[in-house]
């Protein structure tokens, strides 16, 4: 029954329920939509790489460290990484550096793995409000969408290697492909965590860790893929292997130096203390 004041066609309305009422605005239609099998959009495939390409270029360990007056590649490693920005600038930045640098492989990954999905296999890392926008490939596309998730997780990778707001150069990479592997396999990221730490906490050498904690990437791949049967039944993600055999190489490459010092003894360890930059 309608209230005084109230229309017929306003009533009728208030007594839908709010599942069934129809919405002209897209924007809450795709908020309550659910993901269905459709056609992958050619437009996800190149736009998800190019995000985190551009994501993952963003120098924001020079932007910190610049804010506090001091140009880090002219201190310390002159790398523009979080270990560099700890040790120039103090904890608070290199904290800061390290959640930025994480985050910008973190980002880009989850809205791929979000916008292209795989019918019958579960996100690891869901956004519900990108649900409306998600495309579900069957399973016989499932090495297509991989491809394009691994593609994505790449460019954020490269983009912090070689950025071009830096003359192409950047850091080691070791955060952002945290950030990446984090959204495509959380607890195999822990599991990393945990070989890091133990490295860092014998040694005190942080390349010396993030090299180890790199090799041992894509075992932990192959095991994961085999403890939930997918080695078994032929299904296991091949385009996650193979990244995290590019990681591991593109980690070591670029600690190669520090490997060096590591030979002749050079290598300097890590040390709990605030240093601070002239100028």
């Amino acid at each position: 029954m309608a209230r005084p004041g109230m229309s017929v066609r306003a009533a009728r309305y208030r007594r839908m329920p709010m599942a069934d009422t129809p919405s002209r605005d897209p924007r809450i239609r795709a908020f309550h939509c659910k993901p269905t099998t459709r056609p992958i959009r050619p437009m996800y495939e190149w736009l998800c790489p190019l995000i985190a390409l551009l994501a993952g270029s963003v120098p924001f360990g020079l932007m910190i460290a610049r804010a506090k007056g001091v140009d880090i590649r002219e201190h310390g490693s002159g790398n523009i990484g979080a270990t560099n920005v700890l040790r120039i600038c103090g904890k608070k930045a290199g904290i800061a550096c390290l959640a930025l640098d994480l985050l910008k492989g973190f980002l880009p990954v989850v809205l791929a793995v979000n916008l292209l999905q795989i019918e019958g296999r579960a996100v690891q890392v869901p956004a519900g409000f990108l649900a409306g926008w998600a495309h579900v490939a069957p399973p016989e596309e499932a090495l297509r969408v991989q491809v394009i998730h691994i593609i994505t997780a790449l460019a954020a990778v490269v983009g912090r290697n070689h950025s071009p707001w830096v003359g192409f150069r950047g850091g080691k990479g070791v955060a952002t492909s945290a950030g990446v592997l984090l959204a495509l396999m959380p607890f195999g990221v822990l599991m990393l965590l945990v070989v890091w730490l133990i490295v860092f906490l014998i040694w005190r050498y942080v390349s010396l860790a993030s090299v180890i904690a790199a090799l041992s990437l894509p075992l932990m791949t192959l095991y994961g893929s085999w403890t939930h049967g997918r080695i078994q039944d032929g299904t296991w993600n091949k385009p996650l292997f193979v990244l995290a055999g590019a990681i591991a190489l593109m980690v070591v490459w670029k600690h190669r130096s520090n490997l060096q010092r590591l030979r002749v003894g050079n290598e300097n360890r890590f040390e709990w203390r605030k240093k601070r930059a002239n100028g």
